[in-house]
């Protein structure tokens, strides 16, 4: 009876793995062919891009100074304060900018995605644009998906400039480091691999953020409730997918 059960649970697990295949593919074959949406893709952009800055910057800017208070704590007891300025890059832009920018839009975006396109499923709205001949997956996939992989690199790479700057502030203005030396320590450990590695990482949890959150939506069924269950799946299926590939990526990339 054990046994069974494992082996539904994975056969259920196989069936979903294959159905996001299945969205994926539809969606990309819909979307790379002609007529596209040019309105609907610049919507998504400033929804996705601009809307996010501000949630997004304050993650940054709260996460750099605690993550310099926290080495100082550490990095004293052994005189190692030198240290702090690179080891708080590294953290930010390979590790935390990507990581938190995702979780942040996830709850942000992939909640706002699931819910809006999971009402569009319950009240037929969906089932509307294909009697008026308009690929769904075209209209209301694509362009997300378009936005998500592109402006997801972008916010991080703004994530990682505040969260260096709030660093900044907390060791010049509160512990006294000497401006121009944290600089240079900062920038003399920075390659450019560590941003772009970071910006590589946003770029993937953009695709998983969007992916998850159209498909959980397209699954929405039994009216406001169905909706809401099919937020919290797209919420949380995101954000422990985006922690799995943090960690499979770091691996692979460094």
């Amino acid at each position: 009876m054990f046994l069974v059960k494992i082996g539904e649970i994975f056969i259920a697990f196989l069936v979903s793995i294959g159905n996001v295949a299945v969205f994926f593919v539809k969606t990309m074959l819909a979307g790379i062919i002609p007529p596209y949406y040019y309105k609907q893709i610049a919507r998504q952009a400033v929804q996705i891009g601009y809307f996010s800055l501000p949630i997004v910057g304050l993650t940054a800017l709260f996460t750099g100074m605690a993550m310099t208070l926290q080495c100082y704590t550490g990095f004293s007891e052994f005189t190692a304060e030198t240290a702090i300025p690179s080891v708080v890059m590294i953290a930010i832009t390979r590790e935390l900018g990507p990581v938190l920018t995702a979780l942040m839009v996830t709850g942000r975006l992939g909640a706002s995605m699931t819910a809006e396109i999971g009402t569009m499923k319950v009240t037929e709205q969906i089932d509307a644009l294909k009697t008026l001949a308009v690929n769904s997956y075209k209209y209301l996939v694509f362009p997300r998906l378009l936005a998500s992989v592109t402006l997801l690199p972008l916010l991080v790479f703004i994530n990682d400039i505040v969260g260096i700057l709030g660093g900044y502030l907390v060791g010049v203005y509160y512990l006294d480091f000497n401006s121009a030396n944290y600089v240079h320590n900062t920038f003399s450990a920075m390659t450019s691999w560590d941003i772009l590695s970071g910006m590589l990482k946003g770029s993937v949890f953009g695709f998983i953020i969007c992916l998850m959150g159209c498909y959980s939506g397209y699954l929405s069924k039994e009216g406001a409730e169905g909706v809401g269950r099919a937020t919290i799946n797209s919420v949380v299926s995101s954000s422990i997918l985006i922690l799995l590939l943090d960690c499979i990526l770091t691996f692979i990339l460094f």
